[in-house]
């Protein structure tokens, strides 16, 4: 498995990334993480970020490990 990337998050959102808060977020900004699609951009990956911190790091993971990340929690 490749081993993720690290970037800040102004890097992705000046590549034109949309961040979608989870679902699973608690609505009091708690325990929130964001998620951006940058498969359509040079960064070719799934970028993640803590929403409280929307100008600090995020992951850039290949989308393979990731939807098999979302399958497994669906169906646990």
């Amino acid at each position: 498995m490749t081993q993720p990337r690290t970037h800040m998050a102004p890097e992705f959102t000046n590549a034109g990334a949309h961040w979608f808060k989870s679902s699973y977020s608690d609505g009091a900004g708690n325990n929130c993480i964001e998620v951006a699609d940058l498969t359509a951009t040079a960064h070719a990956g799934i970028a993640i970020r803590d929403s409280k911190d929307p100008h600090g790091p995020a992951l850039l993971i290949d989308p393979a490990p990731y939807m098999a990340f979302i399958q497994g929690i669906r169906h646990s």
